[in-house]
């Protein structure tokens, strides 16, 4: 895989990459919604496929990424299909730092040493080029303004975007409910990303996954972490 083109994780982390801070956004679901983006990025190269609510292995040859042939060879050595929420819910924590030290290298960021409290070591990332994020961010921008369908890329990362909890980060307010909600119902485009982007909720939320049988082929949208909740909430109380 060339480096013409950049991978959903990464521009998944560029996306919660605050230009004013340098912090992430979402630390912690982020490392979920990582690990979902490298098995999006894998079936879009053709190296899995999904299998109902599992994950296969279709071709095990490396993709020329270290990063996501790490990933591959992880789920090849599983043998059979791997759940999706086994596998973004497995402990393999700590994506966020790794591919920040991956941007690094590519010289899409660069590290800040600082202090907290003037005690206390830290490190921003600040992006290199402005530009590349925001040609990001206009991908989403469009695809929420125009209701043109995107294409897979575009959608699964609009997918794991709201997955993770970013809807709020990139339009916050009450103006930009109506965008929050549009980037949500862009799942309906990639069944891949939706696939995901569910197991990454359901990791989060803690919920005893049933097997699905594909939602979001059915035209079911992606519901918000809050609205699962209430709906899981519901259920009990009628029982």
């Amino acid at each position: 895989m060339g480096r013409s083109r950049r991978t959903i994780p990464e521009e998944l982390l560029l996306l919660a990459l605050d230009p004013t801070t340098g912090t992430t956004a979402q630390p912690q679901s982020l490392d979920l919604g990582l690990a979902g983006a490298q098995l999006v990025e894998l079936a879009l190269a053709g190296r899995i496929a999904p299998d109902g609510d599992r994950i296969a292995v279709v071709m095990p040859r490396p993709t020329g990424d270290p990063t996501l042939d790490s990933a591959l060879e992880l789920l090849r050595r599983r043998g059979s299909p791997v759940r999706a929420v086994h596998w973004i819910g497995g402990p393999r924590l700590g994506l966020r730092q790794i591919y920040l030290a991956h941007l690094e290298r590519c010289g899409m960021v660069h590290a800040v040493a600082g202090q907290m409290c003037g005690v206390l070591p830290t490190t921003r990332y600040q992006a290199t080029d402005t530009a590349i994020s925001r040609d990001i961010r206009n991908r989403l921008d469009s695809a929420i303004r125009t209701g043109v369908p995107p294409d897979p890329r575009t959608a699964a990362l609009a997918a794991l975007a709201h997955a993770v909890g970013l809807g709020k980060h990139l339009y916050p307010g009450n103006e930009g409910r109506s965008s929050r909600s549009r980037l949500r119902d862009l799942i309906r485009h990639d069944p891949m990303g939706g696939l995901v982007a569910h197991a990454v909720m359901d990791v989060q939320n803690g919920v005893a996954v049933q097997p699905r049988r594909t939602q979001q082929a059915a035209g079911v949208p992606l519901q918000p972490q809050s609205q699962t909740r209430r709906s899981s909430m519901a259920h009990t109380a009628a029982s």
